[in-house]
């Protein structure tokens, strides 16, 4: 799990690159956690490190197959909302893992099935977006990097809280397992 950026080839696959980054963030901080810890609300918030690993691939798919290609499957309703950041019965930290996975890969066709990033699309219905508001992929992007970056750094601050263990020492712990 790296933690520079690699380089990229042009603009999208710059994009790209830098929100994997951010998905790797969220990764590494769920990195070695039982069930048990990765529900845990170790702090007076009510997020774990399951429930953001849950949220950040779950708006992901709202973002670019929901708003930018307009495609049911990242359709939601308002009631889907209400268990947005939890685990429900039956859920479990690696089934999000391995359902961000599938996100990541369908992010990566959709955008680069694009012609370019000014491809835009309508933003939902929502008291925050201004009627008839559109934003191009390119936002859609940047906005998901925020998005995912952002509560990188809750699950950072979640999984120290936890454990003790600090996003660096994770980094290492994850190369020494994957060199077997």
């Amino acid at each position: 799990m790296p933690i520079l950026v690699r380089a990229e080839s042009d603009e999208r696959d710059g994009l790209l690159a830098f929100l994997d980054a951010q998905r790797g963030a969220i990764r590494r901080a769920a990195f070695g956690l039982t069930e048990e810890q990765a529900a845990a609300t170790p702090s007076v918030s009510s997020l774990s490190v399951a429930g953001l690993v849950k949220h950040v691939a779950r708006c992901e798919r709202f973002w670019i197959l929901g708003i930018l290609m307009d495609d049911e499957r990242g359709k939601v309703t308002p009631d889907d909302w209400a268990d947005e950041h939890r685990l429900l019965d039956g859920e479990t930290l690696a089934g999000w893992l391995k359902e961000y996975e599938a996100v990541a890969a369908e992010t990566e066709e959709a955008i680069r099935s694009l012609p370019d990033l000014d491809v835009d699309a309508a933003l939902p219905t929502a008291p925050w977006f201004p009627p008839g508001s559109r934003r191009t992929a390119r936002w859609i992007l940047m906005h998901l990097i925020e998005e995912v970056a952002r509560h990188a750094g809750h699950a950072d601050i979640i999984r120290e809280s936890t454990d003790g263990r600090t996003a660096f020492e994770l980094v290492d712990a994850a190369e020494e397992v994957a060199k077997g």
